[in-house]
């Protein structure tokens, strides 16, 4: 495994280095703004979950249109850089954010970004990875960005630690989005296989997808309800007696132990199948959510907990991508990742919305046994609805 680490392609670990910058910048970030959305701009759980819902599927109707330009024009580079520099250059406007409609304003425009660059990232990547190391690839590229989501959420700690204001918090974000530009600059794209045509077509069907793809599209859906916005697993983490200070730090032993697995993880499923990985991180989310729907009090038991949430986010962020590429053919990826995408991001919405009205209206502890049934569910679905454990079925270029 290690001989293939190294032999992957250029543009792949370019790519993951991008990623490691930019999540750097981003989760320095992403456990900052619950503390400022609550102590300066005196918004609530409700306000939390409408940002990230409308934030986040309003990102995923991007990711579909920019996969199917990806497959019409066979250019990723462009996307990317676009899409990065977008995100990057507008986190650090949080620090003139007045009130929570700017901040949903600012977070919709950093979604945005993501929206362009996402699908034809993955879909360069799958381009670039031969058929047994893509499983690989993707795990390469999510343990670099994980280990970004490590560095961000400790410079978080160091910088409360020593009472730099949220504001200036949020303008050091600029500096990490400067290199993610520089490095962006950087990705060679090999000349299209086939030639482009003239006058591109928007073509966004699903329908001639192969019917597996759209199973595993549900099973995508019903997971994706239960998984509401982590700002809530950190806002937990603070009520249940976690230091401010040490909330960072808390996410950063999650995306530790999410980087350490990442690779071994995706790597597992080149070998013993998808569906079999993704069932164990399906099930782990479960536990997890099952255990914080419990917690009180107990900080000590919250760093064991999130330990597992650590492991999902290893065994299933690469190895979901990974599957997509198996399921459909070569020159429709980029609309797939598209679709994909675009299931998970729309079922964000309701799922950050429904979360934070249970748990302002009912209790936490609803809120987290809904998610964590969701995950459940989604497990049963994955095991005997899209059905083929190995799920090695790499479809012909048409």
């Amino acid at each position: 495994m290690i001989n293939g680490i190294f032999n992957l392609p250029r543009n792949i670990w370019l790519i993951g280095l991008i990623s490691l910058c930019n999540d750097s910048a981003s989760e320095m970030l992403y456990p900052v703004i619950p503390l400022y959305l609550s102590s300066v701009l005196m918004a609530g759980p409700r306000a939390l979950g409408v940002i990230e819902g409308i934030a986040e599927a309003t990102a995923s109707l991007l990711k579909l249109f920019s996969g199917v330009i990806m497959d019409r024009t066979r250019s990723a580079k462009p996307w990317i850089i676009l899409g990065y520099s977008l995100a990057g250059f507008g986190r650090p406007l949080i620090a003139f954010a007045g009130s929570w409609g700017w901040l949903l304003l600012i977070r919709f425009a950093d979604r945005v970004g993501k929206g362009l660059r996402t699908s034809p990232r993955d879909a360069l990547l799958a381009s670039c990875a031969a058929p047994g190391q893509r499983g690989l690839a993707f795990g390469l590229h999510r343990a670099m960005d994980n280990a970004g989501a490590v560095i961000g959420p400790l410079l978080a700690f160091a910088l409360l630690s020593w009472k730099v204001p949220l504001e200036h918090i949020f303008l050091l974000a600029v500096v990490p989005a400067l290199i993610c530009l520089f490095l962006s600059l950087k990705i060679q794209e090999a000349a299209p296989a086939r030639p482009v045509a003239k006058h591109v077509t928007f073509d966004w069907r699903l329908g001639d997808m192969p019917p597996v793809f759209k199973k595993y599209l549900v099973v995508v859906a019903i997971f994706t309800l239960g998984n509401s916005s982590n700002m809530f697993l950190l806002l937990r983490a603070r009520e249940v007696g976690m230091p401010s200070e040490y909330v960072p730090l808390l996410w950063a032993a999650v995306s530790a132990v999410a980087m350490i697995f990442s690779v071994p993880l995706a790597a597992l499923s080149d070998k013993i199948g998808r569906i079999t990985v993704l069932l164990c991180g399906y099930t782990a989310y479960g536990i997890f959510y099952f255990g914080v729907s419990a917690i009180d009090n107990s900080t000590n038991m919250l760093f064991l907990l999130f330990g597992f949430y650590g492991l999902f986010m290893g065994a299933t962020e690469g190895v979901e991508k990974a599957l997509v590429v198996d399921l459909v053919a070569e020159d429709r990826r980029g609309t797939a990742f598209g679709w994909f995408n675009l299931t998970a991001g729309l079922f964000l919405l309701p799922a950050s919305i429904v979360f934070g009205f249970l748990y302002q209206g009912i209790s936490p502890a609803c809120a987290f046994v809904f998610s964590g049934s969701c995950a459940i569910a989604a497990a049963l679905l994955l095991a005997f609805f899209v059905g083929n454990r190995r799920a090695s079925c790499t479809c012909p270029p048409r």
